[in-house]
């Protein structure tokens, strides 16, 4: 069993919209060796932390937050300034996914929605607009639109295992198709259609941006070589202002349109310039095999 580990003992606060994937998340962080604490009010997080008896295997909590009582943000803020005042790092996840994803799961698993509200999507409305401050002050999002609980593992496994919780800061460098719907968990965008499209080179067409052909085609332009300086340039800037504000997450999102070439080829160059400045990208590519 991988354990989540540093030094010293963390703490992850689990939110987000309900049918998004909390339970899920929850087992997950337990196979990767957190206690799992499930829907426990704000006010009882310090004391739960404190009182938390943390056996080796078991050193880091993970507490399971939703809105079935209400949830006063002003109560969870203080809690983690007062767990952070103690040394224990404590960080907010919060799980989103889209409206009509979320409808579907409630429709397949026939469900009622904890708030209750005469249809589904009048609670997801409600619940968005509940949660609207948490989902701004979360310090990391995920997006589980179109993630299956494999990918939803291995998401969550890149960025609390021990070798991620030890990084100052973890960040995340991700292609996408905006055809296929923009992620809501991206802090930084970067739109790379201005770029010649492979897609209509008959023999690049088939191929994808981790293709050294592929690669060279897009780069071989002035206009992307200045764009990965510029950006290389900006968050070799950014990383360490973000750093010393406390920020441990910084996920950037590079898009084109189908999500096979340009963005790829771009995610997959920005991550080896962020290496040379020392810094460790982790690359994916939600699109590339659609």
């Amino acid at each position: 069993m991988e354990r989540p580990a540093t030094d010293h003992p963390h703490v992850l606060v689990v939110t987000g919209m309900s049918g998004a994937g909390r339970s899920s998340a929850a087992k997950i962080l337990e196979d990767l060796g957190y206690t799992v604490i499930d829907n426990l009010p704000p006010r009882l997080l310090v004391p739960a932390a404190q009182s938390h008896d943390i056996p080796e295997r078991h050193k880091h909590l993970a507490v399971v937050i939703d809105s079935r009582g209400g949830l006063p943000i002003s109560e969870l803020r203080d809690a983690v300034k007062e767990l952070s005042r103690e040394g224990v790092m404590t960080r907010v996840v919060f799980l989103d996914a889209e409206d009509d994803v979320i409808v579907s799961r409630y429709e397949e698993n026939k469900r009622p929605h904890p708030l209750g509200h005469s249809t589904i999507s009048e609670s997801i409305v409600a619940e968005r607009e509940l949660l609207a401050d948490l989902r701004e002050e979360a310090d990391v999002i995920v997006d589980t639109s179109s993630l299956n609980i494999h990918e939803l593992r291995e998401r969550l496994t890149t960025q609390f295992s021990e070798e991620e919780m030890a990084r100052p800061m973890r960040v995340s460098i991700r292609s996408f198709g905006f055809k296929n719907g923009t992620p809501r968990d991206i802090d930084l965008l970067f739109d790379v259609r201005f770029l010649p499209n492979p897609h209509w080179v008959s023999e690049l067409r088939p191929l994808r941006g981790t293709d050294e052909r592929v690669a060279e085609y897009v780069m071989s332009e002035d206009a992307a070589k200045e764009f990965v300086d510029r950006a290389d340039e900006m968050l070799a800037f950014l990383i360490p202002h973000f750093e010393a504000e406390g920020k441990s997450y910084l996920s950037v999102g590079i898009g084109c349109t189908g999500g096979h070439h340009r963005s790829v080829a771009i995610a997959e160059e920005l991550g080896r310039r962020l290496a040379q400045h020392g810094i460790t990208a982790s690359v994916r590519h939600r699109d590339i095999e659609r």
